[in-house]
């Protein structure tokens, strides 16, 4: 029978996830008294910064968050293996905003397959290592992988896996990748070697809360969700607050502001862009053609958002985004379009385009 030091186990772990293609790879643990950054989760909750997010707030049979300790959840967990994948591509800024009849699109969905596929083959992959290497174990081996759908504050175990530091946008930062980063984790029952927590490289840098246009940050590290762009054009289902919508741009899928303006993100050297085939962008995803999404029936969304992270703001919420821009857009163009889009059966769309078409005649201020 040969046996695996925990050391020697947690290398070959890392060697499997470089295999799998990821490109960083570290070890958190669970106990909760020695993540504080936890603590402030249930906090966060209870202000109400979650917005419409409930599966955030899911409760265990005794009434306790699930994401607020990972005992809550997983009690038979004694490491989490916390592994990273690069998706930032070759940059298209300087189209970026440039043309009124175009919207935008958040970069980790420019490509052709949502990251939760792109990431949980992969993990898979990770799962079969270890179980090979832990054949010979005394116990059965529990393990359970999540891309960003489990009972895990994903960012806080990054940290402490090494992978990077909590932003003051709240991203994770890595000092080699940047924040262009997907984050896929692996409960275990193996007690493997913590890494050491990334050090906060922030310092007095305060580019991304001076940046964000609907002002979402309460203070560094902390988002007010109801507040983000990205949260109100993916999230949000129903009307959003008018109050809000000048300042959310041509945005009609999620935001990248706080991450372009991020130093980290631009510092010569960086990793290049991935070369991943589903990362790459498609100019209609990330720059795509407003005209063309307003006139989109519910099957045309589904053909061509089949698959990708857009079809998470279903039909309803993407046209209603597609109507602010417009409305964002100050050209007169669309005034057709949008009076379509006022007429709509859509009560939402309806609103949205009814409040667009104030904004281009100079009725609606902002």
């Amino acid at each position: 029978m040969i046996v695996i030091s925990r050391e020697q186990l947690t290398i070959e772990v890392k060697r499997a996830a470089a295999r799998a293609g990821f490109d960083l790879a570290g070890i958190a643990p669970v106990e909760e008294q020695q993540l504080p950054e936890l603590r402030k989760f249930a906090d966060w909750i209870e202000a109400g910064h979650a917005g419409d997010m409930g599966y955030l707030e899911k409760r265990n049979e005794q009434g306790k968050l699930r994401r607020a300790a990972l005992k809550n959840a997983a009690p038979w967990a004694k490491s989490v293996i916390v592994c990273a994948l690069n998706y930032n591509t070759a940059p298209a800024y300087s189209i970026k905003q440039n043309d009124p009849g175009r919207g935008w699109v958040s970069r980790y969905a420019w490509g052709s397959k949502d990251y939760h596929d792109a990431l949980m083959p992969r993990l898979r992959e990770v799962e079969d290592a270890i179980r090979e290497l832990a054949q010979h174990a005394e116990q059965p081996i529990e393990l359970r992988s999540y891309v960003d759908t489990g009972p895990v504050v994903e960012r806080v175990y990054a940290r402490y896996a090494g992978i990077g530091w909590i932003g003051k946008n709240t991203c994770i930062i890595n000092q080699r990748l940047g924040s262009w980063i997907f984050l896929g984790v692996i409960l275990t029952s193996l007690e493997l070697t913590a890494d050491i927590p990334a050090a906060d490289r922030c310092g007095s840098c305060t580019r991304c809360i001076d940046a964000c246009p609907t002002d979402a940050f309460v203070a560094p590290g902390e988002l007010d969700a109801r507040r983000c762009i990205a949260y109100l054009t993916i999230e949000k289902r129903g009307p959003i607050d008018p109050e809000l919508r000048s300042d959310m741009g041509r945005h009609v899928f999620g935001c990248d502001i706080c991450q372009d303006v991020c130093p980290w993100n631009n510092k010569t050297g960086n990793t290049p862009p991935s070369l991943l085939p589903e990362f790459q962008p498609k100019p209609e995803s990330y720059h795509p053609d407003l005209a063309e999404l307003a006139q989109m029936s519910e099957d045309d969304f589904r053909k061509r958002f089949r698959g990708t992270p857009l079809k998470r703001a279903k039909y309803s919420g993407l046209r209603r985004n597609v109507a602010i821009a417009m409305g964002n857009s100050g050209d007169p163009r669309y005034i057709p379009a949008l009076q379509e889009l006022a007429a709509d059966m859509d009560a939402t769309v309806a609103e949205s385009a009814q409040w667009a078409l104030g904004k281009l005649s100079g009725r609606t201020r902002g």
